[in-house]
């Protein structure tokens, strides 16, 4: 049982890295106030096909990451009350 632990933490370590390295070079994409006074409209091709470009594929994968991070964190607390 203190191998699987151990494996865990390694594992949670380095997607914990993964999760802040993928959050600090992400873009910031919100428009702020001004686009809701303006009332600029985001149904254009760009942002229909937002999933498929780089910036996209980066909000999944640290969504992704941030979940699996938030399933061993629970995981790792079970097993270290036990």
């Amino acid at each position: 049982m203190e191998i699987a632990k151990g494996i865990l933490i390694v594992i949670y370590f380095l997607i914990a890295l993964a999760l802040i390295i993928l959050t600090l070079i992400q873009s910031k994409e919100d428009a702020g106030l001004s686009s809701t006074i303006t009332g600029s409209s985001t149904n254009n091709f760009f942002e229909k096909n937002k999933a498929r470009t780089k910036e996209g594929k980066q909000k999944r994968w640290t969504v992704i990451l941030g979940i699996i991070f938030a399933i061993l964190t629970i995981v790792l607390g079970i097993l270290y009350m036990a």
